[in-house]
């Protein structure tokens, strides 16, 4: 896929997504998550701004993965994925990396999004799940939160917020490679570009 494939209505599309804030990118990214259908838009909005500070104020990963390069994202719908098993890896798909980098240049994002910043964008935020998933900085994500599931004197049980620690990741990714605007921009319009041509099989990053 590249861009020559799509018609004017769609690149007018996506350069119009540069005036959504990254916050209500959030929003939308929470209230499409299962779970969320039916939560109060200020809600999600809150756990956006919270998730989003967090995920900034987290330090670099020290050890970052192993990285290893595949060229089928466009048609799974990925630019990146962390997966631990046989070993901890970052899996980055060189054909969506390729597009995002013709997206920016088409688009004049690239004071946002300077050359190579994708590529590290990508491995920060994958390498940053795994302490989102495990060990202190999960339950200090649930605790910044506050979405209380139960309380039983002066004790509260913290509950799972899906979706927050996307967002705290890409909050991350964004601090620590320098972007002037989050990846779930380009994310947006990956996603808006796959939509504007006609039988594409890329669907969403996760």
């Amino acid at each position: 896929m590249t861009l020559a494939l799509l018609d004017r209505a769609a690149l007018t599309a996506i350069g119009t997504l540069q005036a959504t804030d990254d916050i209500e990118f959030g929003v939308r990214l929470l209230a499409n998550t299962p779970t969320h259908e039916s939560r109060d838009p200020a809600q999600l909005r809150q756990w956006v701004r919270t998730a989003d500070e967090f995920g900034a104020a987290l330090a670099p990963v020290v050890r970052t993965p192993q990285v290893v390069e595949s060229g089928d994202g466009l048609a799974k719908g990925l630019l990146a994925r962390y997966t631990s098993r046989p070993v901890p890896a970052v899996e980055l798909f060189t054909d969506t990396l390729a597009l995002a980098d013709e997206l920016i240049d088409r688009l004049g994002w690239r004071h946002w999004y300077p050359a190579g910043s994708i590529r590290a964008a990508a491995i920060a935020h994958e390498a940053v799940h795994e302490q989102l998933h495990h060990g202190p900085a999960k339950t200090a994500l649930k605790r910044s939160l506050g979405h209380v599931v139960l309380r039983a004197g002066r004790h509260r049980l913290y509950g799972h917020v899906a979706g927050a620690e996307e967002i705290a990741a890409h909050a991350h990714a964004r601090t620590v490679c320098g972007l002037g605007r989050s990846p779930l921009l380009l994310t947006a319009a990956l996603a808006t570009a796959a939509d504007g041509r006609q039988g594409s099989p890329y669907g969403r990053e996760k």
